[in-house]
Protein backbone atom coordinates (compact mmCIF):
# COMPACT_ATOMS: atom_id res chain seq x y z
CA UNK A 1 0.00 0.00 0.00
CA UNK A 2 1.19 3.53 -0.82
CA UNK A 3 0.11 6.53 1.25
CA UNK A 4 0.73 10.06 0.02
CA UNK A 5 -0.01 12.86 2.47
CA UNK A 6 0.02 16.60 1.73
CA UNK A 7 2.61 16.29 -1.02
CA UNK A 8 3.80 19.53 -2.61
CA UNK A 9 6.60 20.44 -4.99
CA UNK A 10 7.61 23.96 -5.88
CA UNK A 11 10.02 25.11 -8.57
CA UNK A 12 10.68 28.73 -7.69
CA UNK A 13 7.34 30.51 -8.07
CA UNK A 14 5.71 27.52 -9.82
CA UNK A 15 3.72 25.09 -7.67
CA UNK A 16 3.93 21.88 -9.72
CA UNK A 17 2.28 19.63 -7.10
CA UNK A 18 -0.25 21.18 -4.75
CA UNK A 19 -1.05 19.38 -1.46
CA UNK A 20 -1.78 15.91 -2.89
CA UNK A 21 -3.11 13.21 -0.56
CA UNK A 22 -4.28 9.74 -1.61
CA UNK A 23 -3.88 6.02 -0.82
CA UNK A 24 -3.03 3.28 -3.32
CA UNK A 25 -4.35 -0.14 -2.25
CA UNK A 26 -2.70 -3.41 -3.27
CA UNK A 27 -3.83 -5.46 -6.24
CA UNK A 28 -5.28 -2.89 -8.66
CA UNK A 29 -4.29 -1.13 -11.87
CA UNK A 30 -4.46 2.62 -11.27
CA UNK A 31 -4.56 5.28 -13.94
CA UNK A 32 -2.82 8.56 -13.18
CA UNK A 33 -4.44 10.96 -15.60
CA UNK A 34 -3.92 14.59 -16.47
CA UNK A 35 -3.00 16.96 -19.31
CA UNK A 36 0.62 17.70 -20.14
CA UNK A 37 2.14 19.82 -17.39
CA UNK A 38 -0.41 18.70 -14.78
CA UNK A 39 2.29 17.41 -12.40
CA UNK A 40 2.01 13.68 -13.13
CA UNK A 41 5.69 12.94 -13.81
CA UNK A 42 6.81 15.16 -10.95
CA UNK A 43 4.55 13.25 -8.54
CA UNK A 44 5.80 9.88 -9.78
CA UNK A 45 9.44 10.95 -9.51
CA UNK A 46 8.81 11.95 -5.90
CA UNK A 47 6.95 8.69 -5.16
CA UNK A 48 9.89 6.67 -6.44
CA UNK A 49 12.47 8.67 -4.49
CA UNK A 50 14.05 10.18 -7.63
CA UNK A 51 13.06 13.72 -6.67
CA UNK A 52 12.77 15.49 -3.33
CA UNK A 53 9.42 16.99 -2.32
CA UNK A 54 9.06 20.50 -0.98
CA UNK A 55 6.77 19.13 1.70
CA UNK A 56 4.65 16.08 2.46
CA UNK A 57 5.14 12.40 3.21
CA UNK A 58 5.17 9.17 1.16
CA UNK A 59 5.18 5.67 2.61
CA UNK A 60 5.46 2.37 0.72
CA UNK A 61 4.03 -0.44 2.86
CA UNK A 62 4.80 1.70 5.91
CA UNK A 63 8.37 2.57 4.84
CA UNK A 64 9.08 6.30 4.44
CA UNK A 65 10.56 6.93 0.97
CA UNK A 66 13.24 9.22 2.45
CA UNK A 67 13.88 7.90 5.96
CA UNK A 68 13.83 4.22 4.91
CA UNK A 69 14.92 4.67 1.32
CA UNK A 70 16.40 1.21 0.69
CA UNK A 71 13.42 -0.69 2.13
CA UNK A 72 10.91 1.49 0.27
CA UNK A 73 12.66 1.38 -3.11
CA UNK A 74 12.90 -2.43 -3.03
CA UNK A 75 9.12 -2.47 -3.26
CA UNK A 76 8.94 -0.26 -6.38
CA UNK A 77 9.70 -0.97 -10.04
CA UNK A 78 9.80 2.20 -12.13
CA UNK A 79 9.76 2.87 -15.87
CA UNK A 80 10.25 6.60 -16.55
CA UNK A 81 8.87 8.22 -19.70
CA UNK A 82 12.27 7.80 -21.39
CA UNK A 83 13.52 4.26 -20.57
CA UNK A 84 17.07 4.33 -19.13
CA UNK A 85 18.54 1.86 -21.61
CA UNK A 86 22.14 1.24 -22.65
CA UNK A 87 21.65 0.67 -26.37
CA UNK A 88 25.05 -0.96 -26.99
CA UNK A 89 24.14 -3.82 -24.67
CA UNK A 90 21.78 -6.71 -25.28
CA UNK A 91 18.63 -6.91 -23.14
CA UNK A 92 20.18 -9.81 -21.23
CA UNK A 93 23.39 -7.84 -20.52
CA UNK A 94 21.43 -4.75 -19.54
CA UNK A 95 19.15 -6.67 -17.20
CA UNK A 96 22.19 -8.27 -15.54
CA UNK A 97 23.61 -4.78 -14.95
CA UNK A 98 20.31 -3.55 -13.45
CA UNK A 99 19.99 -6.67 -11.26
CA UNK A 100 23.46 -6.03 -9.82
CA UNK A 101 22.60 -2.36 -9.26
CA UNK A 102 19.46 -3.47 -7.39
CA UNK A 103 21.69 -5.71 -5.25
CA UNK A 104 19.82 -8.89 -6.12
CA UNK A 105 21.67 -11.90 -4.69
CA UNK A 106 24.26 -13.22 -7.19
CA UNK A 107 22.91 -16.76 -7.12
CA UNK A 108 19.42 -15.44 -8.00
CA UNK A 109 20.31 -13.04 -10.81
CA UNK A 110 20.15 -15.44 -13.77
CA UNK A 111 16.81 -16.89 -12.64
CA UNK A 112 15.45 -13.36 -12.17
CA UNK A 113 16.59 -12.33 -15.65
CA UNK A 114 14.99 -15.38 -17.30
CA UNK A 115 11.80 -14.76 -15.36
CA UNK A 116 11.36 -11.13 -16.48
CA UNK A 117 12.41 -11.95 -20.05
CA UNK A 118 9.63 -14.50 -20.20
CA UNK A 119 7.15 -12.23 -18.42
CA UNK A 120 7.69 -9.38 -20.92
CA UNK A 121 7.86 -11.71 -23.96
CA UNK A 122 11.30 -10.62 -25.19
CA UNK A 123 12.84 -14.10 -25.53
CA UNK A 124 13.38 -13.69 -29.29
CA UNK A 125 15.41 -10.46 -28.91
CA UNK A 126 17.16 -11.06 -25.57
CA UNK A 127 20.58 -11.44 -27.24
CA UNK A 128 20.31 -8.70 -29.86
CA UNK A 129 21.71 -5.20 -29.29
CA UNK A 130 19.08 -2.86 -27.85
CA UNK A 131 19.87 -0.26 -30.52
CA UNK A 132 18.63 -2.74 -33.13
CA UNK A 133 15.26 -3.21 -31.44
CA UNK A 134 11.98 -1.50 -32.30
CA UNK A 135 10.60 1.07 -29.88
CA UNK A 136 7.98 -1.43 -28.76
CA UNK A 137 10.62 -3.97 -27.77
CA UNK A 138 12.68 -1.26 -26.07
CA UNK A 139 9.64 -0.43 -23.95
CA UNK A 140 9.35 -4.11 -23.04
CA UNK A 141 13.01 -4.14 -21.97
CA UNK A 142 12.31 -1.05 -19.86
CA UNK A 143 9.38 -2.80 -18.21
CA UNK A 144 11.54 -5.90 -17.68
CA UNK A 145 14.10 -3.89 -15.68
CA UNK A 146 11.27 -2.50 -13.55
CA UNK A 147 10.16 -6.07 -12.76
CA UNK A 148 13.57 -7.25 -11.54
CA UNK A 149 13.45 -8.11 -7.84
CA UNK A 150 9.70 -8.78 -8.01
CA UNK A 151 8.56 -5.41 -6.60
CA UNK A 152 4.99 -5.22 -5.32
CA UNK A 153 4.36 -1.89 -7.09
CA UNK A 154 5.08 -1.16 -10.77
CA UNK A 155 5.01 2.50 -11.85
CA UNK A 156 4.90 3.22 -15.59
CA UNK A 157 5.16 6.80 -16.87
CA UNK A 158 3.67 7.24 -20.37
CA UNK A 159 4.68 3.70 -21.49
CA UNK A 160 3.06 3.89 -24.95
CA UNK A 161 4.27 7.32 -26.12
CA UNK A 162 5.72 7.12 -29.63
CA UNK A 163 4.55 3.56 -30.33
CA UNK A 164 2.61 2.50 -33.41
CA UNK A 165 -0.96 1.17 -32.97
CA UNK A 166 0.08 -2.50 -32.90
CA UNK A 167 2.84 -1.83 -30.36
CA UNK A 168 0.38 0.11 -28.19
CA UNK A 169 -2.01 -2.86 -28.15
CA UNK A 170 0.84 -5.23 -27.21
CA UNK A 171 2.07 -3.00 -24.35
CA UNK A 172 -1.49 -2.59 -23.05
CA UNK A 173 -1.94 -6.36 -23.00
CA UNK A 174 1.36 -6.71 -21.15
CA UNK A 175 0.30 -4.13 -18.54
CA UNK A 176 -2.99 -5.96 -18.03
CA UNK A 177 -1.02 -9.18 -17.41
CA UNK A 178 1.19 -7.40 -14.87
CA UNK A 179 -1.89 -6.16 -13.05
CA UNK A 180 -2.74 -9.74 -12.07
CA UNK A 181 0.47 -10.03 -10.02
CA UNK A 182 1.42 -6.47 -9.06
CA UNK A 183 -0.12 -3.15 -8.11
CA UNK A 184 0.34 -1.03 -11.25
CA UNK A 185 0.27 2.76 -11.50
CA UNK A 186 0.03 3.91 -15.10
CA UNK A 187 0.55 7.56 -15.94
CA UNK A 188 -0.87 8.88 -19.20
CA UNK A 189 -2.60 11.85 -20.79
CA UNK A 190 -4.33 9.48 -23.25
CA UNK A 191 -7.82 8.99 -21.87
CA UNK A 192 -8.70 5.95 -23.98
CA UNK A 193 -5.59 4.18 -22.71
CA UNK A 194 -6.55 4.70 -19.07
CA UNK A 195 -10.12 3.56 -19.72
CA UNK A 196 -8.91 0.44 -21.56
CA UNK A 197 -6.48 -0.76 -18.88
CA UNK A 198 -7.24 0.70 -15.46
CA UNK A 199 -9.73 -0.14 -12.73
CA UNK A 200 -9.32 3.05 -10.72
CA UNK A 201 -8.31 6.52 -11.83
CA UNK A 202 -6.68 9.54 -10.23
CA UNK A 203 -7.19 12.77 -12.16
CA UNK A 204 -4.69 15.54 -11.51
CA UNK A 205 -5.07 19.08 -12.84
CA UNK A 206 -2.64 21.94 -12.23
CA UNK A 207 -0.98 19.93 -9.49
CA UNK A 208 -4.23 19.20 -7.62
CA UNK A 209 -6.12 15.94 -7.26
CA UNK A 210 -9.60 16.60 -8.66
CA UNK A 211 -10.94 13.01 -8.64
CA UNK A 212 -10.04 9.53 -7.37
CA UNK A 213 -12.43 6.60 -7.82
CA UNK A 214 -13.45 3.67 -10.00
CA UNK A 215 -14.16 4.88 -13.53
CA UNK A 216 -17.66 3.39 -13.30
CA UNK A 217 -18.38 5.17 -10.01
CA UNK A 218 -17.17 8.50 -11.38
CA UNK A 219 -19.61 8.14 -14.26
CA UNK A 220 -22.52 7.33 -11.95
CA UNK A 221 -21.87 10.30 -9.68
CA UNK A 222 -21.98 12.70 -12.64
CA UNK A 223 -25.70 12.48 -13.32
CA UNK A 224 -25.59 15.30 -15.85
CA UNK A 225 -23.73 13.01 -18.22
CA UNK A 226 -26.33 10.18 -18.04
CA UNK A 227 -27.99 10.80 -21.39
CA UNK A 228 -30.58 8.65 -23.15
CA UNK A 229 -31.28 9.18 -26.85
CA UNK A 230 -34.81 8.58 -28.12
CA UNK A 231 -36.40 8.52 -31.58
CA UNK A 232 -40.16 7.98 -31.64
CA UNK A 233 -42.89 7.94 -34.31
CA UNK A 234 -44.89 10.76 -32.75
CA UNK A 235 -44.90 14.52 -32.25
CA UNK A 236 -42.57 16.31 -29.87
CA UNK A 237 -45.48 17.26 -27.60
CA UNK A 238 -46.70 13.66 -27.35
CA UNK A 239 -43.20 12.31 -26.78
CA UNK A 240 -42.55 14.86 -24.03
CA UNK A 241 -45.91 14.03 -22.42
CA UNK A 242 -44.96 10.33 -22.28
CA UNK A 243 -41.44 11.02 -20.96
CA UNK A 244 -42.80 13.22 -18.17
CA UNK A 245 -44.49 10.14 -16.67
CA UNK A 246 -41.13 8.38 -16.11
CA UNK A 247 -39.24 8.81 -12.84
CA UNK A 248 -35.75 10.31 -12.46
CA UNK A 249 -35.90 12.43 -15.63
CA UNK A 250 -34.11 15.74 -15.04
CA UNK A 251 -34.14 17.29 -18.52
CA UNK A 252 -35.73 16.71 -21.93
CA UNK A 253 -34.37 18.25 -25.14
CA UNK A 254 -36.02 18.00 -28.56
CA UNK A 255 -33.21 17.52 -31.09
CA UNK A 256 -35.26 17.10 -34.29
CA UNK A 257 -38.94 16.93 -35.28
CA UNK A 258 -40.61 16.21 -38.61
CA UNK A 259 -43.78 14.59 -39.92
CA UNK A 260 -42.37 11.07 -39.42
CA UNK A 261 -40.55 11.11 -36.08
CA UNK A 262 -39.14 13.12 -33.18
CA UNK A 263 -35.61 12.80 -31.84
CA UNK A 264 -34.97 13.73 -28.21
CA UNK A 265 -32.22 13.51 -25.60
CA UNK A 266 -33.14 12.82 -21.99
CA UNK A 267 -31.02 13.34 -18.89
CA UNK A 268 -31.53 11.13 -15.85
CA UNK A 269 -30.15 11.22 -12.31
CA UNK A 270 -31.01 7.56 -11.70
CA UNK A 271 -28.31 5.49 -10.00
CA UNK A 272 -28.80 2.91 -12.75
CA UNK A 273 -29.80 4.67 -16.01
CA UNK A 274 -30.84 1.35 -17.52
CA UNK A 275 -33.79 1.33 -15.11
CA UNK A 276 -34.84 4.64 -16.68
CA UNK A 277 -34.46 3.09 -20.15
CA UNK A 278 -36.80 0.28 -19.10
CA UNK A 279 -39.31 2.82 -17.78
CA UNK A 280 -39.20 4.82 -21.04
CA UNK A 281 -39.72 1.69 -23.13
CA UNK A 282 -42.74 0.68 -21.05
CA UNK A 283 -44.21 4.21 -21.14
CA UNK A 284 -44.04 4.46 -24.94
CA UNK A 285 -45.33 0.89 -25.35
CA UNK A 286 -48.34 1.61 -23.15
CA UNK A 287 -49.24 4.53 -25.46
CA UNK A 288 -48.74 2.34 -28.58
CA UNK A 289 -46.03 4.71 -29.81
CA UNK A 290 -43.26 3.07 -31.84
CA UNK A 291 -39.72 3.63 -30.58
CA UNK A 292 -37.18 3.69 -33.40
CA UNK A 293 -34.28 4.34 -31.06
CA UNK A 294 -33.62 4.05 -27.32
CA UNK A 295 -29.91 4.38 -26.53
CA UNK A 296 -28.13 5.00 -23.23
CA UNK A 297 -25.04 7.10 -23.93
CA UNK A 298 -22.53 5.81 -21.39
CA UNK A 299 -20.31 8.32 -19.67
CA UNK A 300 -16.75 8.13 -20.98
CA UNK A 301 -13.58 9.03 -19.18
CA UNK A 302 -13.27 11.94 -21.61
CA UNK A 303 -16.65 13.29 -20.41
CA UNK A 304 -15.52 12.96 -16.78
CA UNK A 305 -12.16 14.59 -17.42
CA UNK A 306 -13.64 17.55 -19.31
CA UNK A 307 -16.31 18.12 -16.68
CA UNK A 308 -13.86 18.01 -13.76
CA UNK A 309 -11.16 20.18 -15.31
CA UNK A 310 -13.69 22.68 -16.66
CA UNK A 311 -15.26 22.98 -13.21
CA UNK A 312 -11.81 23.49 -11.69
CA UNK A 313 -10.97 26.21 -14.23
CA UNK A 314 -14.29 27.96 -13.66
CA UNK A 315 -13.74 27.86 -9.87
CA UNK A 316 -10.28 29.38 -10.30
CA UNK A 317 -11.65 32.11 -12.58
CA UNK A 318 -14.41 32.92 -10.09
CA UNK A 319 -11.90 33.09 -7.24
CA UNK A 320 -9.60 35.37 -9.25
CA UNK A 321 -12.53 37.63 -10.11
CA UNK A 322 -13.59 37.79 -6.45
CA UNK A 323 -10.05 38.71 -5.38
CA UNK A 324 -9.93 41.41 -8.06
CA UNK A 325 -13.24 42.86 -6.82
CA UNK A 326 -11.94 42.85 -3.24
CA UNK A 327 -8.82 44.73 -4.34
CA UNK A 328 -10.92 47.29 -6.22
CA UNK A 329 -13.12 47.72 -3.16
CA UNK A 330 -10.09 48.26 -0.94
CA UNK A 331 -8.68 50.83 -3.35
CA UNK A 332 -11.95 52.79 -3.36
CA UNK A 333 -12.08 52.81 0.44
CA UNK A 334 -8.55 54.19 0.56
CA UNK A 335 -9.56 57.00 -1.83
Amino acid sequence: MITVEHLSKRYGDVLAVDDLSFTIEDGHVYGFLGPNGAGKSTTLNIMTGCLAATSGEIKIDGHDIYEEEREAKKLIGYLPEIPPLYIDQTPREYLRFVAEAKKIAKDEIEDEIEKVIEETHIEDVADRLIKQLSKGYRQRVGIAQALLGNPSVIILDEPTVGLDPMQIIEIRELISELGRKHTVILSSHILSEIQAICEKVLIIYKGKLVAFDDIENLGKTMGANNVIEIMAETSADKATEIIDKVANITEVNVEDENSRYTSLSVNTDAVDPLVTCRGLFSAFASENVVLLKLNYVQTTLEDIFIELTTAESEAEAAMAEAEELDEDSDDKEEE
